[in-house]
């Protein structure tokens, strides 16, 4: 489970990483709302918890513009606004909870609990579509427009994964910790091999590219620019 804490106030973020450490493999954390619009958009993270009154972007701002780009990732809001007409604010900005601080950490870990329970449902959703491409988790047929692709189960695992992430960069290590669990030499290029074989055959030959290469942070499955 990763984690992006978008908070200023150091002692509050302090406390919420505190809190959630047992439950999460990763916390980050970022002071302002572009900078957690950013990481957020650039990275792929289980679940985001924004403070709503953040510098250089507000929350609701940032809740936004992550939904306008299309990214479905469970967020919780927390503010000092506590009032129904700004917790309707934040849920319609895109929020898919909303607590209001002061607050008691069981209530924080009952709401993390109801938020990572519903991403384990999005992430288990039977068919994945980027584009024209489209992934089956039951049949595990793979296909693009009409053209069934054929891929060897690592080719599905790797390909799986970048489309349950679409949109986001999936850096190296995320993929050798849910595709490969770490069952080879991080320092072979197993990876790269692996990425190559699998663009050649969901975008060769198609006019649109959708597996990209990030210099210097990963990978992205997303449609092009």
């Amino acid at each position: 489970m990763r984690i992006l804490i978008v908070e200023d106030d150091r002692e509050t973020a302090s406390n919420i990483t505190a809190g959630l450490r047992a439950n999460a493999t990763l916390i980050d954390n970022a002071m302002d709302g572009y900078t957690g619009l950013t990481m957020a958009a650039r990275d792929a993270y289980d679940l985001l918890i924004v403070d709503r009154m953040l510098p250089k972007l507000d929350g609701l701002s940032m809740v936004r513009e992550l939904r306008n780009a299309g990214h479905e990732v469970p967020v919780l809001m927390v503010s000092a606004l506590g009032e129904v007409d700004a917790r309707v604010e934040g849920l319609e900005a895109g929020a898919d909870d909303y607590l209001a601080k002061p607050f008691a950490m069981i209530e924080l870990r009952a709401r993390f609990a109801a938020l990572s329970r519903r991403s384990h449902a999005l992430d288990k959703a039977t068919l994945l579509r980027v584009a024209d491409l489209e992934l089956n988790r039951v049949s595990h047929e793979v296909r693009r427009g009409n053209k069934l692709i054929d891929l060897q189960p690592r080719e599905f695992r790797l390909l799986e994964y970048l489309m349950a992430h679409s949109g986001r960069v999936v850096t190296r290590n995320m993929l050798l910790e849910h595709v490969w669990e770490f069952h080879f030499d991080p320092q072979t290029s197993v990876i790269e091999t692996h990425v190559s074989r699998l663009r050649a055959k969901i975008d060769r030959g198609f006019h649109q590219e959708l597996l990209h290469t990030v210099r210097g942070a990963g990978y992205c499955l997303r449609v092009s620019d």
